[in-house]
């Protein structure tokens, strides 16, 4: 009777969650997203019901594909897998209903095949190895050291200190801190071999005298049997051929040789005992500094040891020869370094190489050579050192840093690729604002990586996005007409959220939630609370988000006023807005007044722009118009959209003419583009601000140019291969297969759900 009052309970909490995704949950909106939580809570405080849950989940999923709920398949199946993951143990025959039913998602468009095809994966797997889900998961959050599986992840939360208070700021570093509390890697170690017998014995697995043991282990012990267990468990996911009654008897002999009992099956059976899944490496970070995404994504790959100090990378770098990176550094060879030059120019100042003959020494010719004094020695930063970046080449996946040279005729020896080992979880927390200085990051650093490739072929560069407002911005914004509403400040959340429900769900809901959360007063005990709602459902939207929604990054060039200044170009995200400046010379005063009375206000502009067509057929228009100001977005009001153009709205003053005299109207020209060239044709300036930003507002502004951003290493080939070719206006050879616009991908659950 118990058990069915349990799985009434389960299956009253996942029908209540279902009716949230279809808006009909009586709840307040600003708690929505707690239902999953607390679901989840559940199972964790009592593990037995594991199994119960995913039976129910299995079902509910088979009557959302026979119904028309194709919109619950997808947040049900993250339930289910969260839930595989952290279960103790899953009969084979409960582990099979999943994998057929991820089976059936492949002849469903995306991204339902996408996800189904990625679970099918991990469904066959953990059936053939139980356990392997968890042990790679801790593995590669915790950076535990294992052969087999030297993968490592870590989160980087990111956070403007001028968009986010400073009681939102203080009350994330304190979740962050609290997460991280009692999490060892020994700890760690303990809860990967504990789960491994566990989940491949089940019932034969003395988890209470496993864990005693475990812990009056010297760490050194316990470090041996996690890597035992680890080699066990991935030789056994790895085998085409494997048997789960194989990789059950290996590992029972490794656990009969940890408990020294001859008989590891005589055990009391109790009650199932689950094992925690330790929250993942996180930091926090206040983005103070405009290249600080790229300084730690450098020193997550490399981190600075005592043998790299400043001090000894400057030093080293006095005798490190450019040659040398080229040779050793398979990332650097088909890359063109801008270094500090230390020698002439002439051919006879250059040093005597190895392998050539030693010619006689002659104090004659000696005294010939052209003599050069000291110059200055420029002392680079550590991260940006040639010597520092090289030192990340000699890591796990890389070349080793000496080979012998190379004979002539001799064939060059094939190089072992690099392996991207590293995955950096970028999580930004704001508003549309922060995720505008994320593309100007991501764009400098892919900038960066055309110029020097290091962190490309080791890092996976993984985006998600929670937004945050708070009720009054801290930034005033310099253009009085910039709407500060929070929907108008989220409109990237907003598009995330009509894509995807259960991002709507779980991450929409922390907009308000953050800040009502940060202004309760502190519990004295809260470094000791381990259910940290915020952490909890940043660590599951990490986890589980893996479909990625790519925006289309667009960049401007804007000309000034001033024929001296060189004209400025950025990249823009979400929005670009105009307005006029009333800023002008006395000299020209007396003019404009005459000129604005009669035409009204605004100024005169000129609009070249290519009309979007059902065809794609480029077609050029022209338009001169009287205008107060534009606006272009790039984010569609509509999931259904493209997210490929920009709609353009431009505000047109109108006379009109009547009995009591001449008056103006206003009237909105929409236009759908890719590529726009805004002109003011009477030289009177105007401002242009970027992505809602006051801190990126351009004044003086004359004319501007906006088009799709190019990637950076698609201009570089394009570059090189019409050197050489006839073809200057097309695509030809590797340019033809590169990706040619940058696109800012975000993580969601589902991605885009047509």
């Amino acid at each position: 009777m118990e058990s069915a009052e349990v799985e009434s309970d389960i299956l009253r909490r996942v029908r209540t969650l279902l009716r949230e995704l279809d808006g009909h949950h009586p709840a307040c909106q600003c708690d929505r997203g707690m239902l999953r939580w607390t679901l989840h809570k559940k199972i964790d405080q009592n593990p037995s019901n594991s199994s119960v849950l995913v039976g129910i989940l299995v079902k509910e999923l088979e009557r959302a594909e026979r119904g028309d709920f194709r919109h619950y398949i997808i947040p049900l199946l993250h339930t289910l897998m969260y839930t595989l993951i952290k279960a103790p143990c899953i009969s084979d025959e409960l582990c099979s209903r999943v994998y057929d039913f991820c089976k059936k998602l492949l002849t469903l468009p995306k991204p339902f095949c996408t996800i189904g095809l990625d679970y099918a994966i991990k469904v066959k797997m953990e059936r053939t190895a139980p356990g392997t889900l968890y042990q790679r998961m801790v593995i590669s959050e915790q950076s535990l050291k294992s052969d087999p599986y030297p993968y490592q992840e870590k989160i980087f939360i990111f956070a403007d200190p001028e968009l986010l208070s400073e009681a939102i700021c203080n009350a994330l570093v304190t979740d962050t801190e609290a997460a991280q509390v009692s999490q060892s890697p020994r700890v760690c170690m303990c809860y990967v071999i504990i789960h491994a017998m566990q989940a491949a014995l089940a019932e034969g697995c003395d988890v209470s005298g496993l864990k005693a043991t475990l812990q009056d282990m010297p760490t050194s012990d316990v470090e041996h049997w996690f890597q035992q267990v680890v080699a066990a468990v991935e030789c056994a996911g790895n085998e085409e051929n494997a048997d789960r009654n194989q990789h059950a008897a290996r590992l029972e002999k490794i656990y009969c040789t940890i408990l020294r009992s001859p008989q590891a099956g005589d055990v009391p059976l109790g009650e199932t005992h689950g094992t925690p899944l330790p929250n993942p490496n996180i930091s926090f970070h206040l983005w103070t500094e405009d290249d600080q995404l790229w300084k730690e994504l450098v020193l997550f790959i490399r981190p600075l040891t005592q043998s790299c100090e400043p001090d000894c990378l400057s030093q080293d770098l006095d005798n490190f020869e450019i040659q040398d990176i080229i040779s050793d550094c398979e990332c650097c060879e088909q890359t063109r370094f801008s270094v500090l030059s230390t020698d002439s120019g002439i051919e006879r100042d250059l040093p005597v190489a190895a392998e050539e003959p030693l010619t006689p020494f002659n104090a004659e010719t000696e005294q010939s050579r052209l003599q050069r004094k000291g110059g200055i020695k420029k002392k680079p930063s550590p991260l940006e050192s040639v010597a520092f970046l090289q030192a990340g080449c000699n890591g796990p996946g890389a070349k080793p840093p000496a080979k012998p040279p190379r004979r002539p005729g001799n064939p060059p020896e094939p190089m072992a690729p690099l392996q991207r080992l590293h995955t950096a979880r970028i999580v930004l927390l704001g508003d549309d604002r922060i995720l505008g200085r994320l593309t100007q990051a991501y764009h400098s650093l892919r900038k960066r990586e055309t110029r020097r490739v290091f962190l490309t072929p080791r890092l996976n560069l993984q985006f998600y996005y929670i937004p945050v407002v708070t009720e009054q911005p801290d930034t005033p914004t310099a253009m009085d007409h910039v709407a500060t509403g929070q929907e108008e400040l989220c409109e990237v959340a907003g598009y995330l959220g009509r894509a995807d429900p259960w991002y709507e769900s779980n991450i929409n809901t922390l907009c308000h939630m953050i800040p009502k959360l940060a202004t309760m007063p502190s519990s004295p005990s809260k470094h000791l609370v381990t259910d940290l709602f915020i952490t909890d459902v940043i660590t599951y939207y990490v986890r589980m988000g893996i479909q990625p929604v790519s925006f289309q990054v667009y960049a401007v060039k804007i000309f000034f006023n001033d024929p001296a200044q060189e004209p400025a170009e950025d990249v823009f995200l979400t929005e670009l807005r105009t307005q006029v400046q009333e800023s002008i010379s006395h000299k020209d005063l007396s003019t404009t007044k005459k000129k604005t009375t009669l035409d009204g206000p605004g100024i005169d502009l000129t609009a070249t722009y290519r009309k979007v067509v059902l065809s794609d057929r480029a077609k050029e228009l022209v338009i001169s118009l009287r205008s107060t100001g534009l606006v272009m977005k790039s984010i569609p009001t509509n999931e259904a959209e493209d997210l490929a153009y920009l709609n353009v709205n431009i505000t047109e003053i109108v006379k009109i003419n009547n009995l009591s005299g001449r008056s103006f109207s206003t009237v909105t020209n929409r236009l759908k583009t890719r590529d726009i060239k805004i002109r003011s044709t009477e030289q009177r300036p105007f401002m242009v601000c970027l992505d809602k930003d006051g801190r990126r507002v351009y004044r003086n502004v004359i004319s501007m140019e906006v088009s799709p951003c190019l990637e950076p290493s698609y201009c570089l080939q394009k570059t090189r291969t019409m050197k050489f070719s006839l073809h200057e206006a097309e695509d030809v050879g590797l340019v033809k297969y590169m990706p040619k616009c940058l696109l800012l991908p975000i993580n969601t659950f589902s991605g885009v759900i047509q």
